[in-house]
């Protein structure tokens, strides 16, 4: 079973603090963070630092192509499927676009950490969809991102869950995820991906 974060249920505006959050997920050096509006420029910036990041760690090729692999799919993830909260709903200092991310490492594994705002309506079939890929075997996983790209059944937004997939793909782990309802028309959903060290062989 996959690690579950619990964060309290907010009274009032939500008010998300990004090193909260990653402290109850992990206790990992931090390499990057960010709080705001993910835009296709921020995700390029990101990427370019994240990759001079890693060659100065000197890491290894295929780890640093898994890293960044996914990476790039978390930040898809959260620029294409992030839903506009009124500002009377969120703290005045965020966007109602507003989503976080982090990166940090550890000592066998980095950790991603995302969140972004979303319809609360949407919550059930989303989670529905994240468990379904939490309960396939890696081959499952392989034949259902060729079903998709083979069948074209991409959502509204784009991709049909293939992010999630890959991600799950690309690091052998189970997604682990959670969602705190902010009121009955939003909520807010969190994403913490490992990538190991040692097991980037096995895609």
């Amino acid at each position: 079973m996959p690690e579950t974060v619990t964060v309290q249920k907010p009274t009032g505006k939500l008010m998300i603090d990004i090193y909260d959050l990653y402290n109850k997920m992990e206790g990992n050096n931090i390499m990057l963070s960010f709080k705001g509006d993910i835009t296709s420029e921020l995700m390029t910036s990101i990427l370019h630092i994240m990759e001079s990041r890693l060659d100065n760690l000197k890491e290894e090729p295929k780890v640093k192509k898994k890293v960044y692999n996914v990476l790039v799919e978390c930040l898809q993830n959260l620029y294409h499927h992030i839903d506009e909260v009124p500002a009377v709903h969120v703290d005045k200092n965020n966007s109602g676009r507003s989503a976080i991310f982090m990166i940090g490492i550890g000592d066998n594994h980095y950790s991603i950490v995302t969140g972004n705002y979303m319809l609360t309506k949407k919550v059930a079939s989303f989670k529905e969809q994240l468990e379904r890929i939490n309960a396939m075997s890696s081959d499952d996983l392989k034949s259902l991102y060729k079903e998709i790209l083979n069948n074209e059944r991409l959502s509204e937004k784009g991709g049909g869950g293939l992010g999630m997939i890959d991600i799950a793909r690309k690091t052998g782990q189970k997604l682990n995820f959670n969602f705190v309802q902010i009121n009955d028309q939003y909520s807010f959903f969190s994403l913490n991906i490992k990538v190991g060290h040692t097991q980037l062989q096995h895609n």
